[in-house]
């Protein structure tokens, strides 16, 4: 029986974290996809115009699908960028294919990157007066985080 992606995805441990090919994959993805849309190498007007930062990509185990987290530059006009970034999908996935070598080009899907935002709002939350205080309490508790 010939060996499938299926059988490979059963020997894979429940609450891994991805494999260190997942990871190297989807960094050459994301370079990829960065330096195409920087370069204006695509064949629309409307992601030329925009600079679109592209924060990660995650990959499948089976490298068939990766996931693009992007954001346009200021956060500004993002769901048009994602618009326009799905249009593009077939160019953009011809792109990676020619630079990543693999035998499957990975379907490609993007999402908005959010990451900007958890770390502006933890940012505010621990700026709050309630949170500091609570800080300063347990310094002078002598608690460390050692203990």
């Amino acid at each position: 029986m010939p060996y499938t992606s299926a059988m490979a995805q059963k020997h894979v441990p429940q609450g891994t974290g991805p494999s260190h090919r997942q990871l190297r994959v989807g960094e050459l993805i994301r370079r990829t996809l960065s330096e195409v849309l920087q370069r204006g190498e695509v064949h629309s007007d409307e992601l030329r115009a925009m600079s679109i930062t592209v924060g990660e990509v995650r990959v499948s185990p089976d490298l068939r699908i990766a996931t693009a987290f992007v954001l346009p530059l200021g956060g500004k006009d993002a769901e048009e960028a994602l618009a326009a970034l799905n249009r593009s999908k077939g160019e953009l996935r011809h792109h990676v294919a020619k630079a990543v070598k693999l035998k499957f080009a990975p379907e490609l899907r993007f999402i908005l990157d959010e990451t900007f935002d958890r770390m502006e709002a933890t940012r505010r939350l621990l700026a709050d007066e309630r949170v500091q205080r609570d800080i300063a309490k347990r310094d002078d508790d002598g608690e460390s985080d050692a203990e």
